[in-house]
């Protein structure tokens, strides 16, 4: 049976979401099936966000309307009978997992001191212990930037728990933990404590712990998660939606920026001007034209703060002279008209909310991050009690990069900084601490346009391949690497102002730890600096790459599909060692299986003969690897086919690690098994070279260079 865990909170807007979010990510580097359920929905035609976006998590294929169990209108109508189907609809949820995250409900609807009884009496018929959300702060959106709201006392925090406690006990709910969300960042330990002595005081039974046995309610853990104002802003699309607005001009991708204030600029530019504020969302009435273009200019202009769109209230339709000259500015920021009021326009803004992902990856990695750090995972999945994983998902194998990534603390340099997903991925990687990151490029233009996407990459430094200390230097040395090519200094100098060259350089000589390039390159431009400048390893006499294949339950590794084209037997033997040590890197047993299109002694030819040499090469140069060949894939991957192809073989039916023939069978399988099965390939992974260059498809997606980038730290790390 699935052990679950079910999320409530004695109040509404406690960011429950988000600790919900953080306990799905935690459950899924640690079991195989994790599902989610929303006992009560709002109603069956609103979609419920934060159900879709822990439903896109998650590794069981659930459908929306069956990981709800009721609506509102159904508890109000008949609670009883609603709570039943709760459970009936829950059983079939919990009959696919090894264990549910259970979303309680919203206090949208209902908002009576009932509802978190009622929450408290589903957990208890659903046999889930409760991990409770205490909201650290009064109010909502924007409201909590105008003043609106203030931070709970760690005091109020204790009378919140008290009463939190009574409902929870009246039910003969267990509790598993208390997290006190978006709490004051000055009073994290007061209010810790505070919680911890009503926990203690309070007579509800705690959630047994791993043994089994049933702890004393002192043993239940409380966690303070600080209040971050970027997490609860609303984006610009947000503001749109709650004013009834339309995009007049501007980039509409920009619209997921947050809007971190708002400024009415119903006064002369004179005195809008110095009200201008970082991230801010400007009112502006549709009829005053020249605030609207002062606005524009300002934040074109570099000297005033970087807003993130302009609001013209009204109802006002724009000149045609002035549309003209807006479309000339070439401007990307949003600038939406509305045909409310400017008092009705700001009470809209105000009472917009921020939702958590659905509106921008800079919200969802903040969210991560702050559980990250505030929240034990490993003591709250100890309390659990839940299953331990016996497959090794892409998720799982995807966090265990990033954690290795992180303990490795490796210095990473980025070339292409023009690129949108390599600011996109910085913002992630530093958002997450998986590591430190140089990004090439004008600092002003790269720093500019990574405010105007909403990401915060401050932590990062941003270099030009211009700069001139730098290049002197690096010319120097490259001139001293290539002499025997007969490269001058002043050749030299030209050259290495390239990113890749660049980026290569500054791993030579240790200013970085590894590169990632390619996003924006081909294979060849990123590589080559590597072969001139980096060179291979000793014992190594090529360069080659595999991808590691994330299938539903395991990893493995092929190789190689991206670097040499036809490889002789000295070189598949070469591909086939380097492949096995870096399996090894990344936690993966290898056990190598030399591909062909005959199996054993079966086939004759040039082709099967090559592969033969390459794999009696490898038992020489590496006698303690499990190592065979010629071997047909199948014969490789299927333990019946294994069995009767190649009998007594430690490889067949088991193999890890699958050595291509050529590039074109290898690229061709690695895309076709890429498609086909669904499998995540991360890669290509370059090896051989003395420091980790890695290369990234021209195709590729912001988790893939942030995947790569972690590769190559944890390289960089046992290099």
């Amino acid at each position: 049976m699935a052990r679950s865990l079910y999320i409530t909170s004695a109040e509404g807007h406690t960011g429950k979401s988000t600790v919900a979010l953080g306990v799905v990510e935690a459950l899924l580097r640690a079991v195989g099936r994790v599902g989610v359920f929303r006992p009560i929905a709002r109603s069956t035609e609103e979609r419920d966000y934060v159900l879709e976006l822990l439903l896109d998590r998650i590794t069981v294929p659930l459908d929306y309307d069956e990981a709800i169990g009721v609506t509102y209108d159904d508890v109000h109508t008949d609670a009883d009978a609603a709570l039943s189907e709760i459970v009936s609809r829950f059983r079939a949820v919990e009959a696919k997992c090894d264990t549910v995250v259970i979303i309680g409900s919203d206090y949208t609807d209902v908002g009576s001191p009932t509802e978190l009884g009622y929450n408290a009496r589903i957990a208890a018929n659903l046999g889930a212990p409760v991990l409770l959300v205490l909201g650290g702060r009064i109010g909502q959106g924007l409201g909590e930037r105008l003043g609106q709201a203030a931070p709970r006392t760690p005091e109020d925090l204790r009378q919140l728990t008290d009463i939190a406690m009574a409902e929870l006990r009246d039910e003969h709910a267990s509790l598993l933990a208390v997290i006190a969300n978006r709490a004051d960042p000055d009073n994290l330990e007061a209010t810790i404590a505070a919680v911890s002595a009503a926990v203690s005081s309070a007579s509800v039974t705690s959630a047994p712990v791993i043994s089994g046995s049933f702890e004393g309610r002192r043993d239940v853990p409380v966690w303070a998660i600080p209040e971050d104002p970027f997490l609860v802003a609303p984006s610009i699309r947000s503001v749109m939606e709650a004013t009834d607005g339309t995009l007049l001009a501007g980039d509409e991708a920009l619209l997921a920026r947050e809007a971190l204030g708002v400024v009415v600029a119903a006064m002369s530019m004179n005195n809008v001007l110095p009200r201008l504020i970082e991230g801010a969302v400007v009112v502006v009435p549709g009829d005053r034209t020249e605030v609207l273009l002062a606005v524009l200019m300002a934040n074109a202009s570099g000297t005033f703060p970087s807003i993130s769109g302009i609001l013209l209230n009204g109802g006002f339709d724009l000149p045609e002279p002035i549309e003209q000259l807006i479309s000339g500015l070439r401007s990307t920021l949003p600038i939406i008209k509305t045909d409310l009021g400017t008092y009705d326009t700001v009470v809209r803004i105000t009472h917009a909310r921020g939702r958590l992902a659905a509106d921008s990856q800079r919200k969802y990695d903040t969210a991560l991050a702050l559980f990250e750090r505030n929240v034990d995972a490993e003591a709250l999945l100890a309390r659990l009690d839940v299953s331990p994983r016996d497959v090794v998902t892409p998720l799982m194998f995807e966090y265990d990069l990033l954690e290795r990534a992180r303990a490795a603390n490796k210095h990473i340099v980025l070339p292409e900084g023009e690129d949108d997903r390599i600011l996109r991925a910085a913002a992630t990687l530093l958002a997450r601490g998986v590591a430190r990151l140089t990004i090439l490029g004008e600092p002003f233009e790269v720093r500019a346009r990574a405010v105007e996407l909403g990401l915060d990459i401050s932590a990062a430094d941003v270099l030009s391949p211009f700069d001139d200390v730098l290049r002197m230097r690096f010319a120097t040395e490259y001139a001293k690497l290539r002499a025997h090519k007969g490269i001058t200094l002043d050749q030299a100098s030209d050259t290495v102002t390239d990113a890749s060259y660049f980026g290569t350089m500054m791993v030579h000589l240790g200013l970085a730890d590894g590169m990632v390039s390619g996003a924006a390159h081909t294979t060849a431009h990123t590589i080559r600096p590597a072969f001139e400048i980096i060179k291979t390893r000793p014992e190594v006499s090529v360069v080659s790459s595999v991808f590691l294949m994330a299938l539903a339950d395991r990893v493995l590794v092929y190789g190689d599909c991206a670097v040499i084209p036809d490889p002789t037997s000295e070189q598949l033997a070469d591909i086939a060692i380097s492949s096995s040590e870096t399996a090894a890197q990344f936690g993966i047993e290898p056990r190598v299986a030399m591909l062909s299109y005959s199996t054993g002694e079966s086939g004759t030819g040039a082709d099967v003969d090559k592969v033969r040499s390459a794999t009696a090469l490898v038992r020489e140069r590496a006698p303690e690897l499990p190592v065979d060949g010629p071997i047909q894939y199948d014969a490789a991957a299927d333990a019946a086919v294994g069995a009767a192809k190649l009998p007594g073989s430690v490889v067949a039916g088991r193999a890890t690690v699958f050595i291509f023939p050529d590039l074109n069978t290898g690229n061709n399988t690695y895309k076709a098994v890429q498609r086909s099965a669904g499998a995540v390939a991360i890669g290509p992974v370059l090896q051989g070279l003395r420091k980790p260059i890695n290369d990234l498809s021209r195709g590729a997606l912001v988790d893939d260079i942030v995947n790569t980038v972690a590769i190559t730290a944890i390289q960089a790390e046992l290099s």
